[in-house]
């Protein structure tokens, strides 16, 4: 940490955070297999339920904790107020230990009236504790990113996932044997506890190593703080006010812009069970399908725009901070075409790709085909929710907090209309979730682009963050869609052919975007593994 090294770019940084963000949901979706298998799909439809509304309170308790600490942080750091900046960190622990408690219990004895599926109440349950010990964490991973590196953040959450993984399994079959007399549905409620047991496992893991990793650097941070001469040391009460006028923003924009999976997850239940009197089980098997088997998917490539978001706003509150709005505009225009690179090709690989990747990670065949063809609508949103999500947290660190809540407002109630009227009046069931996700993701982009341009006087490259990419893309995608078919016909294994056009698509779009100038080789010397990819392209020739 104390060695911020020049080289270590904003993108970078960022781009170490995305692939670890990458790591940790390739991981999660492997493990998510072979747990179906043993919790079935109605464990799979408590867990979705359990689980939305535990976001929705770490939502609220501790989920934007990073975002807003890093950024209180950061801007003090800019100026060299390191013992205001350890001052922060104390009192943004105090805040966690004490509405992270709040929230545990309210969880633990308020889950009755939580969730709208009985069945769901003690795995909500099980997940009160992790709430209290995300806040620790949370603070723990802002402190290290706002001194700009991402590195510890990143190991700690393949740690957590890692943990995750295992125990879920292992301990959804150790509870599912305690009760191997009972019936199916008291089986998969001791399964999807298990899972939740598992997430619990993660975060508590990751805390310590986070704690581990502050305590190695703490000589270094007493040494900063001795050597500080900022005349004025802000006050506790100052630095209160400040976290909770910087924080409770975050909290809102945050909460209202993810709270659209809760509130889609009741509206389809509420329709699907009390007006078209569709069986609760079939309902939470269907809302299982959707969220883990679809859903899960789309969030992998989202993950990179949720890093760029988390690594860009220390950097872009510091650059604001001192009044730098050229360097502002080029860390926004950096992580935009970053992002683009990535979230476009892969929503085009998930469209013509679909039913092979559902099919490699969830091979139950009763629900592959819906899960796929879910998968294909929702393929578009990851290049809407890149965007909305990269310019929340641009407006976010350059001060403007309350604008993507309001934004997230229009755009929860657009998505609430166009569900309800979908739902009560067309047959699409599921797909009436995924117009609604489209319908959310879009306005949101839309909302939030206009207002980027506005406050930063943003100008985008349009041909080479966007169309360029985007032609690379869809050549990709043929050869991607042509090559997996031309070996599943000799072969007739999807995962191989899976991979094998994966490879072959992947190399395809790497020789056109350089063919096209989408990036040069100081852009591919930024990345992660930059200098390697530019000895790559030099010794195929794409460089000279």
């Amino acid at each position: 940490m104390a060695q911020q090294k020049k080289k270590d770019s904003f993108v970078l940084q960022a781009g170490i955070l995305a692939a670890a963000g990458i790591i940790v949901k390739i991981i999660g979706l492997l493990y998510r297999s072979p747990l179906t298998s043993i919790i079935g799909l109605e464990g799979n439809g408590y867990y979705s339920s359990a689980i939305n509304i535990y976001t929705i309170i770490l939502l609220v308790s501790s989920y934007s904790i990073p975002s807003a600490i890093s950024k209180v942080i950061a801007q003090r750091l800019a100026y060299k107020e390191y013992r205001n900046a350890q001052r922060v960190f104390q009192c943004a622990l105090i805040y966690v230990i004490v509405v992270g408690g709040i929230a545990s219990l309210i969880t633990f004895f308020g889950a009755p009236y939580l969730v709208k599926v009985d069945n769901a109440t003690p795995v909500l349950r099980v997940f009160a504790p992790t709430i209290f010990f995300s806040g620790l964490l949370g603070v723990l991973r802002g402190y290290f990113q706002a001194h700009r590196t991402m590195v510890h953040t990143s190991i700690s959450q393949i740690l957590e996932q890692i943990l995750n993984a295992g125990v879920s399994i292992l301990a959804a079959y150790l509870l599912i044997g305690l009760v191997s007399d009972a019936d199916e549905t008291t089986k998969a409620v001791y399964g999807a506890s298990g899972s939740a047991i598992g997430t619990g496992a993660g975060v508590l893991i990751a805390l310590l190593f986070m704690f581990g990793m502050y305590r190695l650097n703490k000589d270094i941070i007493d040494k900063r703080i001795k050597r500080d001469k900022t005349p004025h040391t802000e006050s506790y009460g100052e630095i209160f006010k400040v976290i909770i006028t910087t924080v409770t923003p975050f909290i809102l924009s945050t909460f209202v812009y993810n709270c659209s999976t809760v509130v889609n997850m009741y509206i389809y239940q509420h329709i699907m069970i009390d007006a078209a009197g569709m069986d609760e089980s079939l309902v939470v098997i269907q809302y299982g399908i959707f969220a883990t088997q679809a859903i899960s998917i789309v969030n992998i490539p989202i993950a990179i725009a949720s890093a760029m978001s988390s690594a860009s706003i220390p950097s872009i509150s510091a650059t604001f901070a001192v009044h730098n709005e050229d360097e502002t505009r080029h860390k926004v225009r950096q992580a935009t075409w970053m992002t683009m690179l990535i979230a476009i090709p892969s929503a085009v690989g998930l469209l013509v790709l679909s039913k092979p990747i559902v099919q490699f990670i969830y091979p139950q065949k009763e629900a592959l085909d819906t899960a796929a063809s879910i998968l294909m609508v929702l393929a578009v949103t990851v290049i809407l929710y890149g965007l909305s999500t990269l310019s929340n947290a641009v407006l976010q660190g350059i001060g403007k907090v309350n604008i993507p809540v309001i934004h997230s407002v229009i755009a929860l109630i657009v998505q609430i209309i166009i569900l309800v009227l979908l739902l009560l009046y067309t047959k699409l069931d599921l797909y009436a979730l995924a117009g609604a996700n489209i319908a959310y993701s879009f306005m949101m982009c839309i909302l939030n682009h206009v207002s980027v341009k506005k406050y930063l006087q943003y100008k985008e490259d349009i041909m080479k963050t966007y169309l360029k990419p985007l032609l690379a893309a869809v050549f990709m995608g043929v050869a991607a869609f042509a090559s997996y078919n031309a070996i599943y016909y000799f072969i007739q294994m999807n995962r191989i052919s899976l991979l094998a056009a994966m490879g072959i698509s992947g190399v395809i779009y790497f020789v056109l975007i350089i063919e096209l100038g989408v990036v040069n080789e100081a852009e591919l010397k930024t990345l992660p593994k930059g200098e390697l990819l530019v000895r790559i392209a030099k010794k195929v020739h794409l460089l000279k």
